[in-house]
């Protein structure tokens, strides 16, 4: 684990190829999402990106927040160095762990094949899927590389286990073959159904990523979030552990002004965004930089209300609502600081009364210690004083007003 201040601290014919995932037309929403990073050496967890696959079958475990009759997924080899090879695909419904329920497995193709080739830096959508979805049902999706895939772009912080086997085991009902696992998601970027509502995204680093949440019980806000929106409307978490606004870093993803469009605006029917980020940008400003946050530099309040403008004109040129979330509390974080409260103060400040959010949530307010409002409330506290547990996520979650949504 890094010991920074990371918060971290990141149908036209069924078999018709699907529309990129930048449209916003048509049947399509997406029902989950993970924002892709740059492969690395292992940041909190040991990981399988910096190395890739070979002759291996990775699966997946992801759940989504809608419903419809049909599915699609989506891969991204957005830092891949050379074209990603993919022999084989598959998707089912979860029977936990590494083991999938009987008769619900069905092959993926692309453009009819049951290979595909992802190209350096870009993505492809499988071929619709008929099968019916719930709102809150967990999914498997094993991917099988026959070649070597080189460096693997991943997502670190995906909390939920993921399971590697040797050879092809896409078909497998049963775990017996999967004897490793670890805890981010490969390749994997979206999960789209057919007829869900328009999709609501949440934007951010570890507290939206939801570091301090427990492992597979998916109790991250935007979790949370979705239980309360009851597959009205799919929530997509595009958190990144450690990312910063303004600033990028070799492990812990492209800054968010960057980053915004493609990991928010490009997914399919996204209407709504809350964005909480800025964080990191203060504290590792702080500090003295390691291999994963250079550049640390300092960073003003106004400095990072240009980079909250910037989210704001990008979302509103897509006709996307922008909510601002407010920043929480530090106090007794390892890496606190006067300093870092001041801006940390005046940014919230900002979010709280500019009005140039269409909108904002409280999440300071919702989380922080009433005797001690610059820290956060012990129930809430994950245990490092900067991030919350699941009932600290919860509390956030039900800070949203729906109605501003």
């Amino acid at each position: 684990m890094v010991k920074t201040a990371l918060v971290i601290p990141i149908v036209a014919a069924l078999m018709a190829a699907p529309a990129p995932a930048s449209a916003h037309t048509g049947g399509w929403t997406g029902a989950w999402a993970a924002a892709p990073q740059q492969p690395s050496a292992d940041v909190w967890y040991p990981t399988w990106a910096e190395k890739g696959f070979a002759d291996q079958s990775v699966r997946q475990v992801i759940r989504v927040t809608a419903g419809g009759p049909m599915i699609r997924i989506r891969l991204s080899n957005a830092y891949g160095g050379s074209p990603l090879r993919l022999t084989g695909a598959t998707v089912a419904k979860a029977a936990g762990g590494a083991a999938v329920r009987p008769n619900t497995l069905r092959p993926l193709t692309f453009a009819r094949s049951a290979s595909v080739t992802v190209p350096t830096g870009g993505q492809v959508g499988s071929d619709p899927v008929r099968l019916a979805v719930k709102a809150g049902e967990r999914l498997t999706v094993t991917l099988y590389f026959r070649e070597a895939t080189g460096p693997a772009t991943y997502h670190n912080l995906a909390l939920t286990t993921s399971y590697r086997a040797s050879g092809d085991h896409t078909h497998d009902l049963g775990p017996a073959a999967y004897t490793e696992t670890g805890v981010s998601s490969f390749y994997l970027s979206g999960v789209d159904v057919l007829a869900g509502g328009n999709a609501v995204a949440t934007f951010g680093d570890s507290i939206t990523d939801g570091f301090g949440a427990t492992l597979d019980a998916d109790d991250r806000y935007p979790d949370a979030l979705a239980r309360r929106l009851g597959g009205r409307r799919p929530v997509l978490n595009l958190g990144i552990g450690g990312n910063r606004l303004l600033y990028d870093s070799a492990c812990l993803g492209e800054r968010g002004v960057a980053r915004f469009r493609r990991d928010v605006l490009d997914q399919p029917r996204v209407k709504t965004v809350i964005a909480l980020e800025g964080t990191n940008d203060i504290l590792l400003g702080l500090q003295e930089p390691t291999p994963c946050t250079t550049p640390a530099a300092k960073v003003s309040a106004g400095e990072l209300v240009v980079g909250y403008r910037k989210l704001i004109r990008a979302a509103h040129e897509r006709g996307v609502r922008i909510l601002g979330g407010t920043l929480l509390p530090i106090k007794g974080y390892q890496f606190y600081s006067e300093e870092a409260e001041r801006i940390r103060d005046e940014v919230n400040t900002w979010i709280r009364s500019s009005g140039e959010f269409d909108a904002v949530v409280d999440f300071e307010r919702a989380v922080a210690d009433p005797g001690d409002p610059d820290r956060i409330r012990p129930a809430f506290d994950s245990g490092d004083h900067l991030h919350p547990n699941g009932a600290g996520y919860q509390a956030m979650a039900d800070a949203v007003d729906l109605t501003a949504l």
